[in-house]
């Protein structure tokens, strides 16, 4: 007898939520499937949330820092939860809606239990909703790989950093210190 599977869609995601449903549980959509998040570590949550602060006064008014916060990747029966996620500044529209992929001006994750999940399924997802820029910090090896130019389910470009600094594409003006990240 084979295995069934439920895929979910993001609407049907949706009113599992409202529900209250996962209430109990860290989740986020993945391909149609709900995936529990692993619990943050001490330099998980530490470093991430210094990471925000440093981006958020950084870029300022040019963009907004999300954090731990849904972004909707529709087509793609996905609701993912990125660390930090650098989108437009669209005010009250996100009161009606995550944002879209032509919202993200790049993603971060931050990886140490989840680093296969953030370098398999996630890259290949943000690659294929068309993210232009995706960043994982390793914690285990403390290195900022940096993701670019999205083609299907790939990225053709991979950088990984331990120092310096890196200009985000959409801000190319913008050094971002990659220590301050780690």
């Amino acid at each position: 007898m084979a295995l069934m599977t439920k895929t979910w869609t993001v609407a049907e995601y949706h009113r599992l939520v409202d529900e209250g449903i996962l209430n109990d549980q860290p989740v986020e959509l993945l391909d149609g499937e709900i995936v529990i998040m692993p619990p943050e570590g001490e330099p998980h949550a530490a470093i991430g949330t210094d990471a925000a602060e440093y981006l958020i006064h950084l870029l300022g008014q040019r963009a907004q820092v999300r954090q731990a916060k849904p972004i909707t990747l529709t087509g793609f029966d996905s609701e993912p939860e990125p660390d930090l996620a650098i989108v437009r500044r669209l005010g009250p529209e996100y009161r009606e809606h995550h944002p879209y992929p032509e919202n993200v001006f790049w993603l971060v994750e931050y990886a140490n239990t989840s680093l296969s999940k953030d370098l398999d399924a996630k890259k290949r997802l943000y690659a294929a909703a068309g993210i232009p820029e995706y960043w994982v910090v390793n914690l285990r090896t403390m290195t900022l790989l940096v993701f670019r130019d999205p083609d299907t389910a790939v990225y053709r470009t991979e950088q990984t950093l331990q120092g310096g600094v890196v200009h985000p594409l959409a801000f190319p003006d913008l050094a971002v210190s990659v220590s301050r990240l780690l």
